[in-house]
C-alpha cells in the first residue's frame, strides 16, 4: 500500500476511535448513587438526528426482572422497565463536546423525571449522569461496557 494512503487510513482509524470514546453512544453499566451497587445495563444510541436516547437493556437484580414502572405518570405507566426508554432527545452541548443534555431522564423506581446532563469522563471509560431537580442534583457514574 502507498505510504500516504496508509498514513491517511491510520489517522482515520485513530480519529474514529477517539470520537467513539468521547461519545456516550454504547452500552453502560449503571451504578446506584446511594448503594454503589451495579443496577442495570443501559444502551445509549443516536436516534438518527444527532440526538441520543437511552434504553434499559438489562436489570441486574434477579428479583426485579419483571419490574414495571408503576409510579410513572406518562405513557410508560405499568410498562416493563426492561426495554424502556428512560431518556430521548439529548443534544450535544455546543461549548462542551463531551457533554449532552437539554432533555429529561426517568428514574423508573420513583416514576420521576429529572433534567439530564451526560458527560463523558475518564477517557470515555465512564459517563457522568447528572439528574437535576431545581437547583439540586444527584450524580451517578456509569461504566462503559462497549
Amino acid at each position: 500500500m502507498n505510504p500516504i494512503k496508509l498514513m491517511v487510513a491510520t489517522l482515520a482509524l485513530v480519529a474514529g476511535g477517539a470520537w467513539a470514546q468521547s461519545s456516550p453512544v454504547g452500552l453502560w453499566k449503571t451504578i446506584d448513587d446511594e448503594t454503589h451497587k451495579e443496577k442495570s445495563y443501559v444502551r445509549i444510541s443516536d436516534d438518527g438526528t444527532g440526538h441520543l436516547q437511552g434504553k434499559v437493556e438489562k436489570v441486574l437484580d434477579p428479583s426485579k426482572q419483571d419490574a414495571k414502572c408503576d409510579k410513572c405518570t406518562d405513557d410508560r405507566k405499568g410498562k416493563p422497565i426492561i426495554g424502556m426508554t428512560i431518556f430521548s432527545g439529548a443534544k450535544q452541548d455546543a461549548d462542551e463536546q463531551d457533554t449532552w443534555g437539554d432533555t429529561q431522564i426517568l428514574k423508573p423506581e420513583e416514576g420521576k423525571l429529572y433534567r439530564l446532563r451526560l458527560k463523558v469522563i475518564d477517557g470515555g471509560k465512564k459517563l457522568q449522569v447528572r439528574g437535576y431537580f431545581g437547583p439540586f442534583f444527584k450524580t451517578q457514574e456509569w461504566i462503559r461496557l462497549e
